[in-house]
């Protein structure tokens, strides 16, 4: 039976503050869901603690709340003992680049076959508005009153340099380009780590009004294709990034230079893929930066694999009476 978005909605009340992207990514990833033919009974969510971590109480499939950041600990265990599983990992800016840094880092390098989406709103919205750890230097919160003095992390420079085999960035406003995400990193082989722009209404409202809101996205939102060059302005771009001596440069489309001389993005150059995630300021990248081919954690530890008793009954052992 062909299932649809409503049969992966559970019974249990929503519950985020009115306005805040949780939504718009909650219906579209039940969208995905059915839309890729995914089993609820072979479907495990897992997450950690925040706002974002509510997601698996309103999906109706196997879920599981886990402790604050070690949703990757937990999803690598269900993986290794049923790879068959389909597992996502669902975690926030705080939940998964704080407490949860290390484990992440880890599950990223190891490869393991499952996406994990990180909802990153720049603040802590459960606890009510302190800094996290993407919050922008000078960035007055509950907790930075004077005005943070950290250099935030960048989730994407993080997951290339772990080791991730798929990263990419979309957004709660463009529920088209988020679908499209989302189905890419739950098709990709290994680790895949989805950035997603969510809006915080309530604790940081407009923090990424630039890239989302329609009447400046154009200039300052360019969308990756593979194999298409890194180009954006509107329907007819009019401007383009060149690759200049290694690094990005923003050039005009004109006579002198044209669509033909900028740069065409090819997602398994790791250097390049690493440039454009850290690009600052007005222009961010949205789409798959990087995504390449290895083999994964689940699979390679299967190979050769005894049962318990023989693991803990072979070589130097004795038996004390």
């Amino acid at each position: 039976m062909e299932l649809t978005a409503k049969d992966f909605q559970s019974a249990e009340e929503v519950r985020w503050c009115p306005g805040c992207g949780d939504y718009s990514i909650l219906k579209q990833f039940t969208e995905v869901l059915a839309s890729t033919g995914s089993d609820p009974d072979r479907t495990v969510v897992v997450s950690g603690i925040g706002c974002s971590s509510r997601l698996p109480y309103y999906v109706d499939s196997y879920g599981i709340h886990s402790l604050h950041g070690r949703a990757p600990a937990v999803a690598t265990g269900i993986k290794l003992a049923n790879p068959d599983l389909d597992v996502w990992i669902i975690t926030g800016d705080g939940d998964a680049l704080s407490i949860g840094g290390n484990h992440l880092i880890h599950a990223l390098r190891r490869n393991l076959n499952v996406p994990i989406l990180l909802f990153n709103n720049e603040i802590y919205g459960l606890t009510k508005g302190q800094f996290s750890p993407t919050s922008k230097e000078g960035q007055v919160t509950k907790s930075t009153p004077r005005g943070s003095v950290d250099h935030p992390l960048n989730p994407l420079t993080l997951a290339l340099g772990a080791g991730a085999t798929w990263v990419a960035r979309s957004m709660d406003r463009n529920p088209a380009h988020l679908r499209d995400q989302l189905a890419k990193s739950q098709a990709h082989q290994g680790s895949a780590l989805l950035e997603i722009y969510q809006n915080c209404n309530v604790f940081h409202d407009g923090a990424f009004e630039v890239w989302t809101d329609k009447s400046t996205q154009a200039l300052h939102s360019v969308f990756l294709e593979a194999g298409k060059p890194i180009a954006w302005g509107g329907t007819e771009p009019t401007y383009a990034l060149a690759w200049n001596g290694g690094r990005p440069e923003i050039r005009e489309l004109g006579s002198e230079f044209g669509l033909a001389d900028a740069w065409v993005h090819d997602p398994s150059d790791r250097l390049k893929a690493f440039a454009l995630a850290a690009l600052e300021g007005p222009l961010r990248p949205f789409g798959v930066l990087y995504a390449a081919e290895r083999p994964v954690f689940a699979a390679s530890h299967q190979a050769g694999t005894r049962p318990l008793h023989d693991v803990l009954h072979s070589g130097r052992t004795w038996t004390v009476e």
